[in-house]
This record gives C-alpha cells, sequence and structure tokens, in this order.
C-alpha cells in the first residue's frame, strides 16, 4: 500500500452522492469536502466496547481513544465492504464476521466533513493490530466510558457515536 496521505476520497455532497474526487491531505483540513467513513462498534458478550487507541503519529487526534473499527472508503467501495476490510486491517478481524447495521452519522467539525455508517460486531478476539496505527485496544465498560467523557481522552466522533449509541440503547 502506498503512502495514506496520497489516498484519494470521493467528495460527496450532503445526501451522500459523489460529485467529486480530492486528496486526503486535502480532506483532512478543508471542511467543506465531505468524504465517507465507515466505523464498526465492537462490543465484547458481556457489553463493553472495544476501542482503540489512536497512533501518536496519526494526523488527526493522535492518542485518543477511537472507534474500535474507523476508516475511508475507497473509491467505488460501499459502506459495508469498507466496513468489513477495515475490521481485517485493523483488528486482524475475518470480513465475513457478521456485522449490524446501527445508523448513518454525519460528522461535522473544523477540521473535516465525514458521512459515516456505523455497524455493529460482537467479536471477543484475539485481535492482531498494527501497532504503527493502534497504540492499544482495550474493552471499556459503560460506567468507565460515561466516567471519562468531556476529558479530551476520546476523540469528538468517538463522544458522539457513544452518546447515540447510549441514547438508542445498543451501549
Amino acid at each position: 500500500m502506498g503512502d495514506p496521505k496520497d489516498e484519494y476520497f470521493e467528495i460527496v455532497d450532503e445526501n451522500d452522492r459523489v460529485v467529486g474526487l480530492a486528496p486526503r491531505s486535502e480532506c483532512h483540513g478543508n471542511p467543506t469536502l465531505i468524504h465517507r467513513t465507515a466505523h464498526v462498534i465492537v462490543l465484547h458478550r458481556d457489553g463493553r466496547i472495544l476501542l482503540q487507541k489512536r497512533s501518536e503519529q496519526k494526523d488527526i487526534q493522535p492518542g485518543k481513544w477511537d472507534t474500535a473499527v474507523g476508516g475511508h472508503l475507497d473509491p467505488k467501495e460501499d459502506y459495508e465492504k469498507a466496513a468489513r476490510r477495515e475490521m481485517f486491517e485493523e483488528l486482524g478481524v475475518d470480513p465475513e464476521t457478521p456485522l449490524d447495521f446501527l445508523f448513518n452519522s454525519k460528522i461535522r467539525n473544523d477540521i473535516e466533513s465525514e458521512n459515516t455508517r456505523v455497524f455493529r460486531a460482537v467479536i471477543e478476539g484475539p485481535f492482531k493490530f498494527d501497532r504503527d496505527e493502534i497504540d492499544e485496544l482495550r474493552f471499556w465498560t459503560k460506567k468507565e466510558i460515561t466516567e471519562n467523557m468531556g476529558k479530551e481522552i476520546f476523540t469528538p466522533n468517538l463522544e458522539e457515536e457513544i452518546k447515540k449509541l447510549i441514547f438508542k440503547n445498543i451501549f
């Protein structure tokens, strides 16, 4: 795989229709360029949620805890295919693992704009992760998560997802 900074993302409108292509380096830093991501919420059978601690080398939110699986869609790739690819790339999980669609989300901030489709998988491990991308993996209880919300140890995107998961009684 080439340098991730050279990746190209499909640019979409507010209705998720493709309107062009742009390099990653332009998408991260220009919130007018809406692009697509897929996230997988990984739950343990006992209800705990798996989070990844982002590498300190990441260009966005380094060193913060984030959704266990998240990644950009490749051009012409659909959300579910991207979610399965990312599960394998980030955690070493079989891409045929059952996935449930949870919800769509629009992430908008000063850095970037993403249309995100969120899925759920129940997986207890083992996990094999890329230590260049992820510093640590850990299952968290709902209590641990809620006690640490707003303390800037989680990415803002994760905090928004957690609020939706709690509101929808998923976590």
